[in-house]
């Protein structure tokens, strides 16, 4: 069901565009996961260690602005072969 809206949706897009929306997801479903497993091993490190908190989450945020700029970075290319 879902291939054929699907196709139905290339037929009269493009193959390209309907790549870039599908790319798109893909780039922030990605970013999302990074972002919880970095979240979720920082807050793991926090319980082990409670003294190395402050390291910890300066670590944590610096790597989750990483992936979030990977994410944004893939999502505007993604958006620029949409519309060009």
């Amino acid at each position: 069901m879902l291939l054929s809206v699907l196709l139905q949706a290339a037929a009269g897009v493009g193959i390209s565009k309907l790549g870039a929306a599908i790319g798109a997801g893909i780039a922030v479903l990605g970013a999302g996961i990074g972002i919880g497993k970095i979240g979720g091993s920082a807050m793991e490190a926090m319980a082990r260690q409670p003294e190395a908190s402050g390291d910890l989450r300066m670590n944590m945020i610096i790597a989750a602005a990483l992936v979030e700029g990977v994410a944004l970075i893939a999502i505007v290319v993604c958006l620029l072969t949409l519309f060009l």
